[in-house]
């Protein structure tokens, strides 16, 4: 199989997840009322699926994150973020590149060259301590780019918050990276270790939010939208954007 012919299985396997969701939730009941979150009309559904991601989470994921954080010494679970962040430098080049962006590919393609060569493999960061900034892309911020629109916000089972765009453009981020190369069993021992290592991140986060949110979805959805929002516009998105719905006065104080 070439490269156009997995980008295009990869984009309507994208396609078919959003839509599987979408319909699942309007099968759900879950209509935009007169009250809904223009961002969020699909708001019931995704509550119920952050829901069930939260229990995983208590029940599983947090508890081992917590463990391997305590157990671990700082360095060596520095070096393992630093692999995988090296990893994500890989696939930035190619966004970048794609986004018209020639300083930030040359920037993440030098930064994953010194890394991989003189950091055994990424797991010393050495391109930082070089001061060659890196600058993290994904697929659906190149969507965004070039004018795709976010879409409504979703909550994936495992995943977390997402949106229809970011969901479209995940099976191609999957074919991306470098660990798509591997094989199954490797690939899936290393994506359980990333995901141990960010969720290890998260942990004071976490407290946090379960201390201070009245309502730890809305504060979740809020903020990633937002994050999601500058990522697509380098920081500095314009006051009305276009792939976020415009809200009418009535919603907004309602809100």
């Amino acid at each position: 199989m070439n490269l156009n012919t997995s980008l295009r299985f990869s984009l309507r396997s994208g396609w078919a997840v959003v839509m599987l969701t979408v319909t699942t939730a309007l099968l759900g009941g879950c209509a935009t009322g007169p009250g809904a979150n223009p961002r969020d009309p699909l708001e019931p559904f995704n509550r119920g699926v952050y829901q069930f991601n939260d229990a995983v989470d208590r029940a599983v994921v947090r508890p081992v994150a917590t463990v391997y954080r305590d157990v671990l010494p700082s360095p060596v679970r520095t070096g393992v973020s630093n692999f995988f962040y090296n990893l994500q430098d890989a696939w930035s080049v190619v966004n970048n590149t794609l986004q018209l962006k020639p300083e930030q590919a040359g920037n993440s393609f030098f930064r994953f060259g010194v890394n991989t060569v003189f950091g055994l493999g990424g797991v010393l960061d050495i391109a930082t301590e070089m001061r060659i900034e890196r600058s993290t892309e994904d697929f659906g911020q190149t969507l965004g780019r070039w004018g795709v629109g976010a879409g409504p916000y979703l909550v994936l089972p495992l995943l977390g918050p997402s949106t229809v765009r970011d969901t479209a453009a995940l099976p191609v981020d999957m074919k991306g990276s470098l660990l798509s190369n591997a094989a199954v069993p490797e690939r899936n021992s290393a994506k359980a270790v990333e995901l141990l290592d960010r969720r290890s991140r998260l942990l004071q986060a976490t407290d946090m939010l379960d201390q201070v949110a009245l309502d730890p979805y809305t504060f979740t959805r809020d903020a990633f939208l937002q994050r999601r929002r500058n990522a697509v516009y380098d920081g500095n998105p314009p006051d009305e954007v276009d792939d976020l719905p415009k809200m009418d006065n009535a919603t907004k104080a309602k809100e």
